[in-house]
Parts: C-alpha cells; sequence; structure tokens
C-alpha cells in the first residue's frame, strides 16, 4: 500500500501536486480553525478572507484576485472542491508535462486571473446601476431612485419597508449588498485547462460517466462552453455558480495559447 501510494504520488507533477495540496490543506483549515478557535474566542471566516469581493466592498484587497482560486466551498459540498481537483490532476498532469512547471503555472494563474477580472466585471454590470441608485438615495436623503429596484432588493436582502429607510439604514444595506458579492474556487483555471486540453488534443476522446460514448475533446470544450454561457445568460433562481468566470478562464487561456501558438511554443 505504502508503495503504491508512493508511486501515485510520484507520478504526479510538482506544480500540480503543490496546487493539489495548497487547496486541500486549505480546505480542512476552512473546515477546522473555525472549531479550533471559537473556544479561545475566534471564528476566522477563511473564505471572507481569502475569497474574492466585489472591488467596491470594503473587503476587498488584491491578494484576493489569487488566494480566491485555492478556496472552495465547506462541507457538506465537497463536490466542489472534488471534481476541480479531479479535473486538474486528469487535464493537468498532462499540460504540465508537456510544457513544464514554469509555462503550467503561468497558464493556470493567467486562466484564474482571467475568471477574477471577468466575474469583477459581470458584477459591475449586475450590480453597477442598483449601486448607483442606492448612492443617489443617500446623497438625496430619499428613497425616490430606489424604488424601481425594491423587489430586486427583497431577493437579495430582507429588510422591512423601504419608505421608512434612513440614510444611515442605505449605507448599512449598500456595504451588506457588496460585502455579500464573493466568489471562491479553482473552476476558472480549471476550465482553462480543459480548453487547453482540448486544443492541443482535439482529437483525443474523453469518456464521462454521464455520457455512454466517447466524446473528441474539441466538442467536449466547446459543449462545455455553450453550457456555460447559456447558464450565464439564463441567471436561473437558485444558481450561485460563477458562470462567467468559467467563461473568463478559457477565454484568457485562449489568448495565452494563441500568443503562444504565434511564437511557436505551444507544444513546448
Amino acid at each position: 500500500m505504502n508503495s503504491y501510494r508512493s508511486s501515485f504520488l510520484s507520478n504526479i507533477p510538482p506544480v500540480v501536486k503543490n496546487i493539489l495540496a495548497i487547496n486541500f490543506i486549505l480546505y480542512i483549515a476552512t473546515l477546522v480553525l473555525p472549531k479550533l478557535l471559537f473556544r479561545f474566542g475566534f471564528n476566522p471566516d477563511l473564505i471572507d478572507v481569502l475569497g474574492m469581493h466585489y472591488f467596491a466592498s470594503g473587503r476587498f484587497n488584491l491578494l484576493q484576485i489569487i488566494s480566491y482560486m485555492f478556496m472552495h466551498s465547506p462541507y457538506p459540498n465537497f463536490s466542489h472542491i472534488f471534481f476541480n481537483m479531479f479535473a486538474l490532476y486528469m487535464f493537468g498532469s498532462i499540460l504540465e508535462r508537456i510544457w513544464g512547471p514554469k509555462k503550467f503555472l503561468l497558464f493556470y494563474l493567467i486562466a484564474g486571473l482571467g475568471a477574477a477580472i471577468v466575474q469583477q466585471i459581470f458584477w459591475y454590470v449586475e450590480f453597477g446601476s442598483l449601486f448607483s441608485a442606492i448612492d443617489s438615495a443617500i446623497s438625496s436623503g430619499s428613497v425616490d431612485a430606489l424604488l424601481p429596484y425594491s423587489a430586486r432588493l427583497h431577493s437579495y436582502l430582507n429588510f422591512g419597508d423601504l419608505q421608512t429607510f434612513t440614510v444611515s439604514d442605505l449605507l448599512q444595506m449598500k456595504t451588506m449588498l457588496t460585502d455579500s458579492l464573493v466568489t471562491i474556487g479553482a473552476s476558472g483555471s480549471v476550465f482553462g485547462l480543459l480548453l487547453a486540453f482540448g486544443w492541443l488534443f482535439p482529437e483525443e476522446k474523453l469518456y464521462l460517466m454521464f455520457i455512454p460514448i466517447p466524446i473528441k475533446a474539441r466538442w467536449f470544450v466547446l459543449g462545455y462552453g455553450a453550457v456555460e454561457l447559456f447558464m450565464g445568460v439564463a441567471q436561473f433562481s437558485g444558481d450561485s455558480v460563477a458562470h462567467f468566470a468559467h467563461l473568463g478562464g478559457m477565454l484568457f487561456g485562449a489568448g495565452l495559447l494563441l500568443y503562444w501558438k504565434k511564437r511557436g511554443k505551444l507544444y513546448s
């Protein structure tokens, strides 16, 4: 058993191995630290600290555009980290062996940064007019500018009659709303890896547990991207997945692949 475990770990290339370790260590810390430190009067929330907040939030800092991609939803949502790390192991190991550690790490981080940028743009487009209306209400001392957004605000936050709100209440509501916008996960980077694998090995056949026939990598990647675009645009109720961030990982990954292709370094 020990020999098998040693052989398995030694076959994982170094960058993938370290990314897997960081993700699982932080996942365990997210579960364990609050319970360990609560008895001493501390209640650390690593997702709040290391997850990426909306740039207008007082909780946002630049470190989060890197740290967010190593954080995952805590128990009982183990599937979040499991499927991301499984895809990293499956596709990332192949790509790192082809590109080498430095080039693979660069691609992984660029895809993750791209996902972060696109998610921030999506938040700005989705909530920009609402925040502007809140600012108008605060500066004027009247909630009239917010009345068209009343139903939408109620879907995000539970509050009383908007007409009774004071400026202090409006400031508190804006803070609560901006602070609630946070994203975590390696999915943006992983989607970049999926794109890269489909690009480098378009004819490779993938076998998926929920589809009984093999699918060529190129069609799998195109189909996955189309589904993410549809889900992002549709914005189904209760769907908290950052679909546009996934597409951002693919988009920035594609840009880097095109750059490498132009320089003749796509496979090296």
